[in-house]
Parts: structure tokens; sequence; C-alpha cells
């Protein structure tokens, strides 16, 4: 895994706190619980990991096993990002901001993940599916990020041109 694709999920959309994320990604998810399950009934994706609000971290699948969490994908020329890729979930709204406390639980994660695999950059899912997706999106802080993983044991790349949020 030489990739970590940072997402943003929040289910339904903009409700914080739940358990629809958790119960997405282990397929128990009561398609009627909510109006807006119904527009996404049989989707079926993982990531490795969900990053509350709070800070948080819930794993789904085993940083050593495949995840559902890019789709259709390609970064700097290599496809399928799902086969190289570790997907991190966090709680919220592309194009929103994200909590303090989920910035500093992702470069931790971030930390470990880099110690134990060949991790080399971090990129959003806009940027590894362009057109299709748009997460984390203008609210995610590039910048702080990068302030936050600077003294790393091994440095993580981050988007070029990325711009830190208003």
């Amino acid at each position: 895994m030489t990739l970590a694709v940072i997402h943003s999920i929040s289910l339904p959309p903009g409700e914080y706190g739940g358990d629809g994320v958790e119960r997405l990604f282990t397929n128990r998810l009561d398609w009627d619980a909510h109006p807006y399950y119904r527009t996404i009934r049989g989707l079926q994706v993982s990531a490795h990991f969900l990053i509350r609000r709070g800070g948080e971290r819930v794993q789904f699948v085993s940083c050593d096993d495949r995840a559902w969490h890019a789709g259709a994908s390609s970064w700097r020329g290599r496809d399928n990002c799902n086969d190289w890729s570790i997907g991190i979930e966090l709680e919220g709204l592309e194009g929103e901001r994200f909590t303090v406390a989920q910035y500093r639980a992702l470069a931790a994660l971030l930390h470990a993940l880099a110690r134990r695999y060949p991790l080399a950059e971090a990129v959003g899912h806009e940027h590894v599916a362009p057109g299709r997706k748009a997460d984390p999106g203008p609210g995610f802080d590039w910048a702080g990020l990068d302030g936050r993983l600077r003294g790393a044991a091994r440095a993580l790349a981050l988007p070029v041109g990325a711009t830190p949020h208003a």
C-alpha cells in the first residue's frame, strides 16, 4: 500500500454521530430507515478506516486487504487505486470543514501507516476520481495536514497545488 485516499462521508448526509456509515460498510444498512438510503440502495462499499468528528477511529478492513473505497480511479498513471491504497473516511461532507480532532487523528494514523507500509502519498478521492468525486473537497485543509505531518520518520507527499480552505 503506497497511497492513502482521503474521503468524506456522513449518513444521512449532514448528520453526524449515528451508525449509518458503520452499517453501510458492514452491509447491514436498513435501506428503508431513511429516505436518502433508498437512493443508495444496494451500494457495496467499504473503507479501511473512519475518523469521526471527535477523532475516534473505527477500522473496518485490515490494511493488508483491499477495501472498496475509490471505485473507478487512477493516480499517476496507475489504475484501480483500491488495489494499492488505504481508504480513510472522515465523517463530514465534501466542501465543509473538518474538526481539529479529525486532523490530529488523521495525522497520527498516517504516521502509523507510514511506519508499517511503504506509504508515499496521501490524496483526496477528488484527485483519484476527478469529475466523478469531489471529496473531501475545498473544506479540507491540506496545508494544515502537511504541517501536522512534518517531522515524520518518512514524509508523505500531498497533492501538488492543493490549497488550504478559506
